[in-house]
């Protein structure tokens, strides 16, 4: 996706020593040791505050608090991109030899009302994904992929203020998944 120098450094934080000492505690193997952090520290889990705020290609990187709202600013076309390779990279290694090319739009789409990204954003991630499951990769190089950013980036503001900051969603369970 024309970014391969800036993602040789992807997800460095999670050799260094906060993440990784949590991360093997809790690793299974079969889904992300974030949420047994979460069951063992009532829902607050180091593992992800310190990942999202070091690692720029995560959206809550680029949030901030103002006034009890949350302020979203667009995320630069680097992060953006990184964090769409990111969702087809986990998507791949979650599903294994069952892996669609429309599992890691399926999975943004569940998750997308519960973050907060400037429209732009959102729109741009969610174009790339659709793009990778009509066709792979074909239509995902740099020079289409950053004209629509670009596209993106005038159509919309670059920042979205969360006035109501109460997800319309149960908090899910602390109890143990075997």
């Amino acid at each position: 996706m024309g970014i391969f120098f800036h993602s040789l450094g992807h997800d460095l934080s999670k050799y260094g020593y906060t993440e990784f000492h949590q991360s093997a505690k809790y690793f299974t193997g079969k889904s992300s040791p974030v949420f047994l952090d979460r069951l063992n520290h009532d829902y607050y889990s180091v593992i992800c505050q310190h990942h999202t705020k070091i690692n720029r290609h995560h959206w809550e990187y680029w949030t901030d608090f103002f006034v009890g709202r949350i302020l979203a600013v667009n995320m630069p076309y680097k992060y953006a991109t990184e964090y769409v390779c990111d969702v087809l990279s986990a998507s791949k290694n979650y599903e294994g030899k069952a892996f669609k090319n429309d599992d890691p739009l399926k999975y943004f789409l569940s998750k997308k009302g519960h973050y907060y990204l400037t429209d732009a954003t959102s729109e741009y991630i969610e174009w790339c994904l659709i793009k990778f499951s009509e066709s792979g990769f074909k239509e995902l190089k740099r020079k289409q992929t950053k004209a629509k950013y670009q596209e993106l980036v005038r159509k919309f503001k670059p920042t979205k203020l969360y006035e109501n900051t109460l997800i319309d969603c149960p908090v899910p369970s602390l109890e143990k998944k075997d």
